[in-house]
Formats: structure tokens, sequence, C-alpha cells
């Protein structure tokens, strides 16, 4: 049994069962035992590989977004680079060196950093000393001014509620203590049904009979703190990461351990808990709170759009054999449909006063 799996079933003996949420809140972020707390689960050597770290192309990218978005905001003198989630680090470190070609933008970059584990902090900082970043716990502490936000792979790792429908209504699923195993073990349970849940979008409270509906409260009220952000004064964001195009019913909560699929229900602490992203709910708050959304359109238009194609071309050019070959596999795996390209969406949000960002401009016309 795991530190964290004692805490949790003396938790549900005081409090009763867990919401799905709450669940997701001590298996990743609680501060002795969670699953971020002190571990760093990136990598080959981690749990799962994120997009900058199988090619440094993501990041330049993301980086030249940034840039022509400065450009597009007036080039601020003072300009808050912010990153949500920002991993290891890689992805800000390939971003800041594409920025130093882009003539002033370095100079009015404020690096902030919003990440809440100590262990991630550390590799953060050996990868950006030289840029001076200042973290935080909660985009909201970041200080007041124009801004720029990257989230790549932040949304899907806030927690979730799940709501399954029977013939009585909406019921919550919740986390309890399974009394019939031998060794201390959680399971499933519901709550008491509710012919309309307030928190089951209005679309889908007909789904059938079974039907799984999940709900992020914490991603929309995050998207919410974003667009108000943004709606006070001049900036724009930029969020990639997995999920649907449009709302509907499904059951995506997973489990990934050494860059499988794991149990929910088991080794809390020590396994990556996420959600997909429901993008469409996400744009309809961030537009609801006054602010523009462009998207979603999938990672691999977007990074085509921004000329990754070539990047890759003027990178093998000069590079060993080898070298090509991990560029060639490392762009397959960003665009192509087999990889990230479909999977993965890209949304951007900005301030009313911009124009459609770049790579979302024929979405707009």
């Amino acid at each position: 049994m795991t530190e964290l799996l004692d805490h949790l079933c003396r938790r549900i003996a005081i409090e009763g069962p867990l919401t799905i949420a709450q669940y997701m809140e001590e298996c990743l972020g609680n501060p002795k035992y969670g699953y971020y707390t002190g571990k760093n689960p990136f990598g080959r050597g981690g749990d799962f590989i994120t997009a900058p770290e199988i090619s440094q192309m993501f990041g330049e990218l993301a980086g030249l977004w940034c840039g022509i978005e400065w450009m597009a905001m007036g080039q601020p003198g003072q300009v808050h680079l912010i990153e949500l989630g920002p991993g290891r680090g890689t992805l800000m470190a390939d971003a800041m060196r594409v920025a130093k070609g882009v003539p002033g933008f370095v100079e009015a970059i404020n690096l902030h950093l919003v990440e809440t584990s100590p262990a991630l902090r550390e590799h953060q900082r050996g990868q950006l000393a030289a840029f001076n970043p200042v973290w935080h716990d909660h985009l909201s502490a970041v200080p007041d001014g124009p801004a720029l936000i990257v989230a790549n792979e932040f949304f899907d790792a806030l927690p979730i509620r799940q709501f399954q429908r029977i013939p009585d209504g909406w019921c919550e699923r919740l986390i309890g203590v399974d009394e019939n195993s031998e060794h201390p073990a959680l399971r499933v349970g519901w709550a008491s049904p509710l012919l309309v849940h307030p928190l089951v979008p209005e679309h889908l409270v007909s789904a059938d009979i079974d039907s799984v509906v999940e709900v992020s409260p914490a991603a929309l009220n995050y998207m919410r703190t974003l667009a108000e952000r943004l709606n006070a004064g001049q900036g724009a964001a930029l969020i990639i990461d997995y999920g649907y195009m449009k709302s509907g019913a499904g059951e995506t909560l997973q489990a990934v351990k050494n860059h499988s699929y794991s149990d929910v229900l088991a080794d809390q602490g020590k396994v990556d808990l996420t959600a997909h992203v429901d993008f469409e709910s996400l744009v309809n708050v961030a537009v609801e709170s006054g602010v523009q959304a462009f998207g979603p359109l999938t990672q691999g238009a977007f990074l085509k759009s921004l000329g990754i194609e070539e990047r890759a071309e003027n990178l093998m050019a000069n590079a060993t054999p080898e070298q090509a070959k991990l560029v060639q596999s490392g762009l397959e795996r960003l665009i192509s449909a087999k990889g990230m390209g479909e999977l993965f969406k890209v949304v951007a949000v900005t301030s009313p006063d911009l124009e459609p960002p770049v790579g979302f401009q024929e979405m707009s016309e």
C-alpha cells in the first residue's frame, strides 16, 4: 500500500467518498505524496514524453508565435511571458533561443513560470536561469501588464468530475474504499441520482443511458482567469493539448506509468492521471468572458502553418545522417495523424483589440 493510499483511506473514513476531482487533486498534487510533488515524470526515463521533448522544433515555433504576437501588440517595452506547467523547461528554453532573433523581444520579456512542483522548479531553474524566471503557484499571482501565455499539456491534468446517466437521472461517480478487498483498495461508487445535474451540460442531459460525461470546473475556472486577464490588458495565449473539438459524452480519464496505460485506482501518487480536454467548452468560456478565441485546429495543421516542415528541412540540411533521422521522426510524430498531429488541438485566445493570430487567420475569414 502506498502512503497516499493510506492517507486517502483515512480521509474517506472521515469525510466520505471523494469526487473524481478530489481524487485527482490528491494523486497529482498532495504536498507529501503527490505525483508531481517530488518527481520528474518527463522524457524517456519518466512516464511520458511531451512534444517539446520530442523535437526542438515545437518550442521554437511556440517562441516564434509569441514573437509575432508581441509585434502585433505594438512591441511593448515590457511583456510578461508566462508558461503554465513548464515541465522540465524544455519548451521555454527552445522558445527563448528563437526569441533572440526577434529584435527587442528578449529584452522586453519578464519570464514567469506557473509551477507547483518543487522538483520540476529545480529542473526549470537549471534550464532557464539565464532569463531570471519568477515562479508562481497560479496564473492569478502574475503581475498585471501585457502578457503572452503558453500552456502545453496543462489543461489535461486539471481535475475532472464524472457523471453517469441511469434511468433515474444523473449520478456523480465517487471514489470510496473497497470493503470487499482483502487488501486496502479503492472502488468507484455513485452518488444519489438527480434528474438533471447542474454540472452536466444542457445539450448532453439527454445522452444515452449509461453514458458518462466528464466536466472540469477547474479547467473552466482557469480559462476564466486567463480570459479576464487578457480582457483587462493586452495579450495572447496559446493552448495546446489533447482532446475533442466538440463537447460530448465519453470516459477519457486515464493513468500512465512507464509510457504505458495503468489502473486509475492503483499506485496512487506513482502514476499520472489525465483526461481529454473539452476545447469547445474552453472556447465558449473565453468568449463569454469577453475575449477572442480562435480554433481549435489540429496540432499538425497549426505547426505546418508556422513552417515546421521548412524548419525540419533546414535542420536536416546541416545534420549528420543520424541527426537527420531524428529530425524526421520528430517531425512525423508531431504532425502526423498516427502521432500527435490530430489528437492534439490548438486554441488561441487574445485580447479584443488584436487581429487573428498567426496560424488562425484562415479560420477567421
